[in-house]
């Protein structure tokens, strides 16, 4: 059976038992405990516990998952995976135990003709809770599993969390005997390799708090309902139903490895050593694309560092096969092509993820020879110093600053004929994943502490949004926050923050900055600067009590700062714009990647695997965008259902949780994209969109800058006032100042050459006067004096240089020192004579460096340093002057 296939099973079946379908949230969502979604539960959390109301009693979905905690060992086993489809059926307090498990039997063991797995049921084994008799007597009375093929486990096997703060609860777990031949009798307990996990139901009844370990962490009390979370491997099921022994060799992994094969020449299966690195080729090439897909980009920290690891590993693995060209867009479109049928926007967004795995590799080859460079050195220094061992930190450095893999170190000291430490390596790997780790806590222990907020939402529900047509409206405060805590009243001067049933006040999201306003309660005033929804489905006011005194059940009147609502709008319609403009320019390749749109202003990032805009193309996507201005088109919002807005085309962000109902932002053919921001009714009320900026923000990353209506015109009028400035300062028309400008640099650049030449040439020419300047220090020709003014570090070294060629045959010691503000240089050189009498140039600096405040080192013929304190030139010359006396 074809995984596509199980996977549309599992959907019919729940579909068919009154599941709503839900599709796979991205893999980035807004969770500060999560670098990505690991588990089919994530997107339903806050309906698990109560922050918000479950729009369906019970709902089913296929869950794009990334798995990042066992990397470095996949390939080296078939267990592990970074990338996997979790099947899952949830209840949010409809049935429970006993639905769970009726659902999960019929389908895994009804026959293939009926719409099941066609499981056999006598190789079924389950694990329970260890207190969990109910769950037990369950699979016993509904499915007649025997006792002894219902095992009991303890904390860390059969009661699931997610590691962190939230929903939690004991699970029952199916495993599926393989067969004699894949390990010892005995069930799960014994041996998880021949008994394979193949679902785990999940209890969800419980909350734990932060803390605590696998198998001992804190609960701190029920969840408002009964609940039910599920978890099916779609990959396992796929090869237990394929009748093979693995996930890569399942009919969606294994043409990845059948094209590094055609690569490489290779062939699976021939070596160990190789079946490794196709394995890891197979795994990271789905990872890397459907994180990509879901709109990251690779960098240096985060999920970003994460792709990049997963891309870089394929470059390396396809190396060690023997492959030297380009890898990661071939096997990127084997990926597409197998997935395309269950993730149909992996074709459409191919332009941009191919552009993204292209330009990595090509990064990452240049890395490659970067580092051996730094590789070839540290053998050189290693076998110079009579060592047979790299050491671990020229190991780490080559790991950690040129993503050099420590595999490919080990291969290429190995063909070098020497050892590496890899116990200092590991050491260092440690530390910083101990670093990792800290950072982990700090996020997850920021993750926003709703508990305040939930009663609210409990007892008087959702706030309800006006904002889209009303900006001022009335409403009644249902709940007061003071200093982290409810409060009946707040009195004047006292910050607080407010949770009204309704609003016309917008809370900050999708890059749109909160409304400001004020709240009226009779004599209280209350003025708004900030509004945010810490919890889904409520918005919260927060500000300072200007007058009086606001309470509980008082009605206000919201009233929304109309001024700064029409110019924040106005730039959340021109970065819909820009957005369009962009891609219009650059391609699918360039998505959004992040926004701000601020009163009379945005910010637009984007992805730009190719690099910088030029500037050419960044004025041709404001003219392009103004003419849009000019044709004042309607901008129309309306709802409609997801899959109607994938039929007319409209933008979806990465990264965004978008539900079956979603809001179109339409201005015709060239802009329509789901958005919840408010914008203008037509596209004239912008006046004008100038771009102010493009930079490069990240690896692939772009961002656009852009002021929008007045602020925009106020930008004009400046730079038309400098023009003419500089137009009437240079003589020149404004369209004659690019030429007359660069004649202008260029001249300046020739007599800046003239006058370096001229100074060198100075400076140069006392070197016979200082030679002949020499005192005679116990027999050593000693030439130190501070340098000619304007001597550079260059001419510094030359002039040094000189000064001892002069001195012939003698014993000598030149010591020059340049002061520059409050910096000196300085540079000493020997003649040969004086080396044969031990005095060497690096040695020398010591005696003097800190009466200048400074340090420095070099060869015995010619060393320099510097230093902080010019005044100390004097004393540092009595100082050499004392130490070649006393040498």
């Amino acid at each position: 059976m074809q995984t596509h296939e199980i996977a549309r099973r599992f959907t019919d079946h729940f579909t068919s038992a009154g599941h709503t379908r839900v599709a796979s949230a991205s893999l980035i969502l807004d969770d500060p405990t999560l670098l990505f979604v690991n588990a089919g539960m994530v997107q339903f959390k806050p309906y698990f516990l109560g922050d918000a109301p479950a729009p369906y009693p019970r709902a089913t979905s296929i869950q794009k998952c990334v798995r990042t905690g066992d990397i470095d060992e996949v390939g080296r086993t078939t267990r592990h995976n970074t990338f996997f489809q979790m099947a899952g059926n949830f209840s949010f307090g409809d049935y429970f135990k006993e639905g769970a498990i009726e659902h999960a039997w019929r389908l895994i063991t009804s026959s293939t003709s009926d719409g099941g797995y066609g499981l056999d049921p006598d190789r079924i084994w389950v694990t329970v809770f260890h207190d969990d008799d109910e769950a037990a007597a369950l699979w016993q009375r509904l499915a007649g599993i025997p006792a002894e093929r219902i095992q009991r486990r303890g904390m860390a096997d059969n009661y699931w969390s997610m590691g962190v703060a939230g929903p939690c609860g004991p699970c029952s777990e199916i495993y599926y005997d393989r067969g004699p031949e894949f390990g010892r009798e005995g069930g799960p307990v014994v041996d998880e390799d021949r008994y394979l996990e193949i679902w785990n139901l999940v209890f969800m009844e419980k909350e734990r708090a932060a803390g605590g370990t696998k198998d001992d962490f804190p609960i701190i009390g029920e969840l408002p309902a009964k609940n039910i979370d599920t978890g099916m491997g779609i990959e396992r099921v796929a090869y237990l139903l394929q009748g093979v022994d693995n996930v890569y060799e399942t009919d969606l992994v294994r043409p990845v490895i059948t094209r590094a094969e055609e690569l490489s020449g290779r062939r699976y299966g021939a070596t160990p050593e190789d079946d490794v690195r196709f394995r890891v080729i197979a795994d990271h090439a789905r990872s890397g694309v459907m994180i990509i897909g879901d709109g990251v980009t690779p960098s240096n920290d985060g999920r970003g560092y994460v792709l990049r690891r997963l891309l870089r590993r394929i470059v390396r693995s396809s190396r060690l096969l023997g492959v030297q060209e380009p890898v990661l867009g071939s096997f990127a479109e084997v990926v597409r092509d197998e997935m395309a049928p269950s993730y149909p926007e992996l074709v459409t967004d191919f332009e941009r993820i191919s552009a993204v795995v292209r330009a990595e590799e090509e990064a990452f080859l240049q890395t490659l020879t970067a580092g051996s460079r730094i590789f070839d050195v540290a053998v050189a220094d290693t076998r110079k110093a009579g060592g047979s061992t790299l050491a671990g930190d020229k190991a780490f450095q080559l790991h950690d600053t040129y993503g050099f893999p420590i595999d490919l170190t080990l291969e290429m000291a190995a063909e070098a004929g020497l050892a590496v430490d890899q116990d200092r390596f590991t050491a260092l790997m440690a530390e910083q994943r101990d670093r990792a780790k800290a950072d982990a806590k700090a996020r997850k222990t920021g993750h926003h502490d709703g508990s305040v907020y939930r009663p609210l939402l409990d007892a008087h529900g959702t706030t309800t949004f006006l904002g889209y047509t009303d900006l001022a409206a009335e409403g009644t405060v249902v709940g007061l926050v003071v200093d982290g805590a409810a409060a009946p009243a707040a009195s004047e001067g006292q910050q607080v923050e407010v949770v009204l049933d309704r609003t016309p006040f917008y809370a900050e999201s999708g890059g749109q900055q909160a409304d400001h306003g004020v709240l009226r309660a009779g004599s209280a005033i209350v003025r708004v600067d900030d509004v945010q929804s810490p919890v889904a489905g409520l918005r919260v006011h927060r500000g300072t009590v200007e007058a009086g005194t606001i309470a509980v059940d008082d009605t206000v009147v919201a009233e929304v700062d109309v001024a700064r609502r029409a110019s924040i709008s106005r730039a959340h319609t021109a970065t819909h714009l820009v957005h369009a403009g962009v891609r219009g320019a650059l391609g699918t390749a360039a998505a959004q990647a992040g926004s701000l749109n601020a009163p009379g202003r945005l910010r637009f990032d984007f992805t730009s695997p190719t690099g910088a805009v030029p500037a050419a193309a960044l004025a041709e996507i404001e003219e392009e965008v103004n003419t849009v201005l000019q044709q004042n088109r309607e901008v129309e919002t309306y709802e409609t259902s997801m899959d109607e807005a994938r039929t007319l085309g409209a933008m979806m962000l990465f990264g965004e949780k978008y539900g079956d109902r979603v809001r179109v932002v339409d201005m015709g053919d060239y802009s329509r994209e789901l958005c919840g921001g408010t914008h203008v009714a037509r596209t004239g009320e912008l006046g004008i969109v100038k771009v102010l900026s493009e930079a490069s923000i990240g690896s692939g990353v772009r961002r656009v800058e852009a002021l929008v209506g007045n602020d925009a015109l106020r930008q004009v009028s400046t730079e038309h006032l400098l023009l003419s400035q500089i137009s009437d300062q240079l003589k020149a028309r404004p369209d004659e100042l690019p030429d007359r400008i660069a004649a202008l640099v260029e001249r300046l650049r020739t007599a800046e050459r003239d006058l370096e030449k001229h100074r060198a040439d100075a400076a140069l020419g006392a070197a016979g006067a200082l030679a002949d300047s020499a005192e005679d220090v116990a027999g050593i020709a000693l030439v130190a004096v501070a340098a000619p003014a304007g001597v550079s570090g260059n001419d510094l070294r030359a002039l040094a240089s000189d000064v001892r060629g002069r001195l012939g045959d003698r014993p000598g010691v030149v010591a020059l020192f340049g002061a520059d503000d409050d910096k000196v240089s300085f540079v000493v050189a020997t003649t040969a004579a004086a080396r044969d009498r031990g005095l060497a140039a690096g040695k020398l600096i010591p005696s003097f460096a800190a009466a200048v405040g400074g340090r420095g080192g070099g060869k015995p013929d010619l060393a320099q340093g510097g230093g902080q304190n010019p005044a100390g030139i004097p004393d540092a010359i009595v100082a050499l002057r004392t130490a070649l006396a006393n040498a």
